[in-house]
């Protein structure tokens, strides 16, 4: 008998992965509810819907995707958005009252993996809001935990101000919303209080000293005021937390919130002393940072950990000798594992339509043929204005074509005069809801004058709160990248515009952000918000 007993080498049953020995890391993403929060970056519908698509595409564990009670609109979006997810689960958010937990379960109930997420402020400060005892606030979380628990399998429940909320009644409110049902528990740091080492502790105590704590996952929220948010979040995952609440860009109220890419990237570069990983794909990380910049008007910072301008960039001459023999001489990671195109291809006048195509896909832009036609139309045009068309080129003009088919208010034409004879004068030319108005304006200089004229030909309340200019490229023929923020009414607006011509470029972004509040204005009655939810956790 021939013996057919299989020899296997030991090494062979060994799990190599990148994860093997390490554990698993849940990425919350809260973009959609607490990014949106900051002043300011308030999103359209449509444009929710795109950021979660793409947090969903990446692998992001968890998308908080709004605040279903806080108004009409935000309803809709997280119950549509609730509907389109492939893979995430979908969470909303709620206050410690039945009504917002039964409109969260009714908008995130279509999800395939839905969460109601429900909270309250525990600390002394934040009790007093409410004007609660300790044992009435207790009472509270019981009823409301177990509430959302009948509705919902997966319920998160978060002490809004933990860290500075007395250790005693902390242990004892977080043991009794175990008990109600809650299968996460959320510390949040809501002002940026801690710092790393208490974040740690207070992870590992709970998980101690809290019975049923082993049987739940607990996950930490951190705001960045001291500038600590993602420290205090890796800091937590090692005491014990298995979930990092984010947003892209660190978008949030105040200074904003833990960074999704930094403490993704944190835990991918340095496993050797973290071992840990998470689900979510990092080359998709720069593309829809720069999505979630343009919709939220806030644009990053060039120094900016991970996804500013110059994360990659080496200027001085002993950087650039030690990258030139050895990459790892001064970076940590290569630009391809945050989906930077690690070689360039340089556009100019001479280009096609392949090479055009190609770049693009690099910048993480698939675009269909028609799509790809207007486009490189547009090129064409900047190409002829500069000798060489850079990637940031590129990305100004694809944010300047995607809200042009349906705006109400287009630029059709602006010519203007200034110097030091006299006032500036804008000859104006544009198109509102498909007729054409001509004017001329004069001001103190070639903005103002032209600001003038748009407001002539469409006469509006709304007050400019943020003018602000910086160039895409370098040069004398960059591009000029112009941000502006409008406030009417309550509802406030960002538009953005990039253009060689900085006059052209301020016209554009103006109009821009009045397109935006036209868009609002239009809601109004139906998406009004209700109530005021700008210091939840």
């Amino acid at each position: 008998m021939t013996d057919q007993t299989k020899t296997v080498s030991p090494e062979a049953d060994k799990d190599v992965s990148p994860e093997a020995g390490k554990d698993r890391v849940v990425i919350f993403d809260t973009t959609l509810r607490d990014g949106e929060q900051s002043p300011g970056a308030t999103m359209t519908h449509e444009e929710k819907l795109e950021i979660a698509g793409l947090l969903d595409d990446m692998g992001v564990d968890i998308i908080e995707a709004g605040f279903p009670i806080a108004s009409e609109g935000d309803f809709r979006a997280v119950s549509e958005i609730a509907k389109r997810a492939k893979q995430a689960t979908i969470c909303g958010l709620a206050r410690a009252h039945i009504k917002d937990i039964d409109r969260a379960w009714e908008a995130v109930k279509h999800a395939a993996s839905p969460r109601i997420h429900t909270f309250i402020g525990t600390s002394p400060l934040h009790r007093a809001i409410p004007n609660l005892t300790q044992d009435e606030m207790a009472e509270r979380i019981h009823e409301t935990v177990t509430h959302a628990r009948n509705l919902c399998d997966d319920v998160q429940w978060s002490p809004m101000d933990a860290t500075r909320t007395e250790w005693d009644y902390l242990r004892r409110v977080v043991e009794i919303a175990i008990k109600a049902g809650a299968t996460t528990i959320n510390i949040p740091d809501t002002v940026g209080y801690t710092a790393p080492v208490e974040s740690a502790d207070l992870i590992r105590r709970l998980i101690a000293d809290v019975p049923g704590a082993d049987e739940v996952v607990f996950a930490t929220h951190c705001h960045n005021d001291l500038g600590l948010a993602t420290a205090n979040a890796l800091a937590a995952v090692a005491g014990g937390a298995r979930q990092i609440e984010c947003t892209i860009n660190g978008l949030g109220e105040r200074a904003g919130n833990t960074a999704l890419e930094e403490v993704v990237m944190a835990l991918k570069v340095r496993g050797d002393i973290m071992p840990f990983y998470t689900q979510v794909d990092s080359r998709k990380i720069m593309n829809i940072s720069r999505r979630v910049a343009t919709v939220s008007g806030f644009p990053v910072q060039y120094n900016k950990a991970i996804v500013g301008k110059n994360a990659f960039a080496h200027e001085s001459g002993i950087h650039q000798d030690g990258m030139l023999k050895n990459a790892e001489t001064f970076e940590i990671m290569r630009p391809a594992d945050v989906g930077l195109a690690e070689t360039s291809i340089v556009l100019g006048k001479h280009s096609g339509r392949a090479a055009l195509r190609a770049k693009l896909k690099d910048l993480g832009y698939e675009l269909a043929e028609n799509q790809l036609n207007d486009m490189f139309v547009r090129f064409k045009e900047l190409a002829d204005r500069k000798k060489e068309v850079y990637d940031e080129d590129l990305i100004a003009l694809m944010r300047a074509g995607e809200d042009e088919a349906t705006d109400r208010l287009v630029i059709k034409s602006l010519r203007v005069v200034c110097g030091t004879g006299g006032p500036a004068e804008a000859e104006l030319v544009m198109v509102i809801d498909g007729t054409e108005k001509s004017v001329t304006g004069t001001g103190d200089g070639p903005v103002d004058a032209t600001f003038k004229a748009v407001r002539e030909l469409h006469p509006n309340d709304a007050h400019l709160s943020l003018y602000q200019v910086h160039a895409v490229t370098e040069g004398t023929d960059a591009q000029a990248t112009v941000s502006v923020r409008l406030e009417e009414e309550g509802n406030i607006a960002t538009g953005q515009s990039a253009d060689t011509d900085t006059v052209v470029a301020s016209a554009k972004a103006y109009v821009n952000a009045l397109n935006r509040l036209l868009v609002r204005r239009g809601r109004l009655g139906e998406d009004k918000r209700e109530i005021s939810y700008k210091d939840v956790s």
